[in-house]
């Protein structure tokens, strides 16, 4: 083996320090974020804290699962932050009671149907973002920032502006429980933080262990070539939406049962809060590249940074700041990162020397003589 030849190897079988802490950038910023916080307040680092601020990343975390599957895709969702506010509106609006004046009643449907009820709201919004960008060619970016302001006006319009407030249900009226969704706790982890685990495990078998999961990312790597391999792009693409739309209904859900309240404002600005989770998670923009460990992460960093600011009294204003530096950082370290990698898969190792290098049009012509006499061949005689 040549001097050449080996040098590659011991490049790639070597410690590279640097591409460590590149591709482990979520963890150990998350496990920076910890020890600066802990060390600027007593009480930041306490089971307790961890928990209460797991709780707010579980919202951040549904949001993020969703984006992530869209943008595997090549596509993007702002309309996310306003389906969750839509969706908690509508939780709101079922669990006050629904009336029909034409016959004098009132309905209190129970959780279970407001639940499922909230979440087909969230998958038809999903629907019109998937079937605009998949079948009507409209761009994501436009489309999903028109279902946006669709879905923010019609939250306001239920409301007129306002908020349903007590939305704990009565036991005379069977719609108690919906509390218990922000509030309680199963083996002391609250049961947001479970739910986020649990639409998390599903994302990744469904990523890892199905063909849905590998057509999402061949859609994204080149629609394509997918799509002449036989992968329904189409019903991919509304699919991920879908899904989305369900994931921030989830969020929504979560939310106002933290609240015990539903206002038509909530989740504004959350749809960058969710991409940058996504960002900072180690997935790509463009597509194709990206899993939910990291974005969970991605999530998790977020929401530790914005909760370790509030406890040491930082300004809301020097939160957003921090927040759009982090993602700026985030996607610059992404082209950082798969920028090198595709100069490494672009480089050959060894170029080998054409037969005749001094006439490369002469092979050019000789291979077009071929597959000229190939094709003739294949035909049938001329009768005469």
């Amino acid at each position: 083996m040549s001097k050449h030849s080996q040098a590659p190897a011991r490049q790639g079988g070597g410690f590279d320090l640097g591409r460590i802490l590149l591709e482990g950038r979520a963890f150990f910023a998350l496990i920076a974020i910890i020890i600066i916080f802990s060390a600027l307040s007593p009480v930041y680092f306490s089971t307790n804290n961890f928990l209460t601020m797991s709780s707010h990343v579980a919202i951040f975390g549904l949001l993020s699962i969703g984006m992530l599957l869209v943008i595997l895709t090549g596509g993007i969702d702002l309309s996310v932050g306003s389906t969750l506010g839509l969706c908690g509106v509508v939780a709101g609006f079922l669990m006050q009671g629904v009336s029909f004046d034409m016959f004098g009643v009132t309905l209190y449907p129970p959780v279970w149907v407001v639940v499922i009820l909230t979440c087909a709201v969230g998958a038809f919004i999903g629907a019109i973002n998937g079937v605009l960008i998949a079948y009507f060619k409209v761009p994501a970016f436009v489309a999903t920032l028109g279902l946006l302001y669709v879905a923010r006006g019609v939250a306001l319009l239920m409301t007129d502006g306002l908020t349903y407030n007590n939305l704990g249900g009565s036991p005379e009226l069977g719609n108690t429980g919906f509390d218990w969704l922000g509030f309680n706790r199963l083996f002391g982890v609250p049961v947001g933080v479970l739910i986020l685990a649990a639409v998390a495990i599903v994302t990744i078998l469904a990523l890892a262990r199905t063909p849905f999961g590998r057509w999402v990312y061949s859609t994204g790597g080149n629609a394509r070539a997918a799509e002449l391999s036989g992968v329904p792009v189409k019903r991919v693409q509304v699919s991920v939406y879908v899904l989305s739309g369900i994931c921030a209904a989830i969020a929504g859900l979560v939310l106002s049962s933290q609240l015990t309240s539903a206002g038509p404002t909530a989740g504004t600005t959350y749809e960058l809060t969710a991409i940058a989770g996504v960002v900072i998670g180690g997935a790509a923009l463009t597509g194709g590249r990206g899993n939910v460990r990291g974005t969970l992460l991605g999530a998790f960093v977020i929401g530790f940074l914005s909760d370790g600011l509030v406890i040491i009294g930082v300004s809301s204003y020097w939160q957003t700041v921090f927040t759009g530096a982090v993602i700026v950082l985030a996607v610059l370290l992404n082209s950082i990162q798969y920028g090198g990698r595709k100069k490494r898969v672009a480089t050959p190792a060894e170029p080998k020397a054409p037969d005749n290098p001094s006439s490369p049009a002469s092979s050019g012509n000789a291979a077009r003589v071929t597959s000229e006499a190939e094709s003739t061949a294949g035909k049938p005689a001329t009768q005469h």
